[in-house]
This record gives C-alpha cells, sequence and structure tokens, in this order.
C-alpha cells in the first residue's frame, strides 16, 4: 500500500534547524485537501501523535467541529477514542528517551531547503532505509565502520570545503552517491576514473571506497531508495519482512543497546507476525507499547544481524535490545 508518511519531516526539520524542536501539525480544513462533509476520523489524531513521536519530534493535535461535537455529546465510539489517545500521550512522555536518540548513521542523507531533497528523505524514510539526515553544508566526519552510505543527489554544488568533506567518505571506505554528472561537476577534480557503468548510473573506484553518480536529476525516488538500500547491503539499518504499511527506524543509545521503533499506518491490529532485523549482536529484546506491558521477545542471530518477531501491532511498537 502507498504510505502518505510525514516522520520524515521531523529529521528533515532537525537537520536544518537543530535549534528548534521539530514539530508537525495542520489545520483540517479545505486548504489542507479535506471536504466538508469528509472530516477525518477523530482515531487519526492518535496516529499522527504517534508519527511524529516516532520519528523523534511532536504534533499539535487540532479538533474539526464534528469532533468537538462528538466529545461533547458523549458519543461512546468518539470517547473510546479519546481514552486511547490521552494513553497514548500519557505513553510517549513517560517513555521519551526512547524517541530522543540518534537514528543510526548507516545510510546518511545529505538535506537543504527546498523540495528536491526533502522528497528523497520521503521516499527512503518509506522505503524503511531508515536514513540519518544531516544539514548538506555541514556534512559529517567519514566514519566508514558507521556510515556505509553518504547520499549527496539533489543537492547544490557544495563549495571546496564541503565537497571535500563529502568525498573523504568514499576516500575512507564508503559509498558516496550523487547524480551531479556534469563535466563540470564539484567531485570531478578528484580525477577519479570510472571502474564501471550502467546506463543510469557510473562507478568510481574512490581511495578505499566508491563513488557512485546518477547520469541525471533522481528522477524517481522510490527506486532511488531501493537503489541505495541495495548499496547499502549488509549495513542497512533495518529490515522487515511481510511489513506492508509498517515503517520503521532504528537507534542506538550509546550504551551498547538498540532501539527499533516501528509504525503501522495501515489497519490496527496486524494478526500477523512482523520479522526484523537491526545491525549488532543482542542477548534480550523487550517490546514496549502504550496499550499493553512489556513484553520479551526471542532473539535470533542472523549473519551480523538480530532478528525478533513483532506480535499484533496495533499502532506502534518499540523494540529496546540489550
Amino acid at each position: 500500500p502507498w504510505v502518505n508518511a510525514n516522520g520524515y519531516r521531523i529529521g528533515y526539520l532537525h537537520a536544518l534547524y537543530p535549534g528548534r524542536p521539530p514539530i508537525l501539525g495542520y489545520s483540517p480544513d479545505a486548504e489542507a485537501g479535506l471536504k466538508p462533509d469528509k472530516p477525518p476520523a477523530l482515531a487519526s489524531l492518535e496516529l499522527a501523535l504517534i508519527d511524529a513521536w516516532a520519528a523523534g519530534g511532536n504534533y499539535v493535535l487540532t479538533l474539526t467541529a464534528e469532533h468537538r461535537q462528538e466529545l461533547l455529546s458523549g458519543k461512546p465510539e468518539a470517547r473510546t477514542v479519546w481514552r486511547a489517545l490521552g494513553r497514548t500521550a500519557r505513553w510517549l512522555r513517560e517513555n521519551a528517551a526512547l524517541f530522543r536518540q540518534p537514528t543510526l548513521p548507516n545510510i546518511t542523507l545529505l538535506v537543504e531547503s527546498g523540495d528536491t531533497t526533502a522528497e528523497l528523505a520521503n521516499l527512503l524514510y518509506r522505503q524503511n532505509a531508515s536514513p540519518r539526515l544531516v544539514n548538506a553544508a555541514n556534512p559529517p566526519a567519514p566514519d566508514p565502520q558507521h556510515c556505509a552510505v553518504l547520499v549527496a543527489a539533489g543537492i547544490r554544488a557544495p563549495n571546496a570545503a564541503v565537497a571535500d568533506r563529502i568525498l573523504a567518505h568514499a576516500e575512507a571506505g564508503a559509498t558516496v552517491v550523487t547524480d551531479a554528472a556534469g563535466d563540470d561537476a564539484w567531485w570531478r577534480r578528484k580525477g577519479w576514473k570510472p571502474e564501471r557503468a550502467f546506463e543510469d548510473r557510473t562507478f568510481y573506484k574512490a581511495g578505499r571506497g566508491r563513488l557512485v553518480v546518477y547520469a541525471q536529476q533522481i528522477q524517481d525516488p522510490g527506486d532511488f531508495a531501493f537503489d541505495v538500500i541495495d548499496l547499502a547491503g549488509p549495513n542497512r539499518p533495518v529490515r522487515l519482512w511481510d511489513n506492508g504499511a509498517v515503517i520503521a527506524l532504528t537507534s542506538s543509545s550509546g550504551n551498547d543497546e538498540g532501539v527499533l521503533r516501528a509504525v503501522n499506518y495501515g489497519p490496527p491490529f496486524r494478526s500477523t507476525e512482523i520479522l526484523a532485523q537491526i545491525p549488532g549482536h543482542y542477548s534480550s529484546a523487550q517490546l514496549l507499547r502504550p496499550e499493553a506491558p512489556p513484553l520479551p521477545l526471542k532473539v535470533a542471530l542472523r549473519g551480523p544481524d538480530t532478528e525478533v518477531a513483532i506480535p499484533a501491532l496495533k499502532l506502534l511498537a518499540v523494540i529496546a535490545f540489550a
């Protein structure tokens, strides 16, 4: 199913405006695309809150006139939904530390103002690449052991100092991806020679790593997201099977602990288990969720990853690994 989630906007805002808490919200009116005779379901507020929190931000809840009337009149269905929203909001606040940890940097995307990199971030989130988003004007230092793929596609040509910091990732052993293929492209001063060429992209050997250059500006961010996941190979931050409408992000507490946050944008309470893997070897895992007490999960080591089966996912599942 197609999922139009907004969690990626939290990472995008945090990257461009690190001094401000990222908050989402909208007015449920005609300008937002809502028809007067088709108000959004009251239950959508809980998912919107979870969507923002799971990505590390918050959400401004806005009720429609229909929502307010349902609650004021004591409609049983509305009261049930409102209690569930209150329970989830309280649980999120009590477990805020689970949602304020940095995303694993295995796949890092450089972003800047404008729609281009925002849409790349959107589809990387949607295809479960669990990307870390970083301001393109301030790339991170090379760390190929943790940042396996640095995506520098869709950005404006950087100055020489920033370009050096980007390309240093390839020289150190990571994969750098860009779509600047012109004769005067910002990366060409390195004089790297092509290693493999395909119709849409060329691979260059760059120090201990590689540079992947797309011949044109990215036209299909969805397909591009799958390409980036393939380039990450065994270093991808998360794997989900039979995930349908579930989007996951992975993070680390910095204390040899991992956290997987999975949001279900489809019908609540999936009846089947979801297999999930995150990088690293862990000996235990605990499922945390607003509607039920903590539940220990069985862990299995799969190559460099740890695998768990997530049962009966309603809207949000947080798995704490140790």
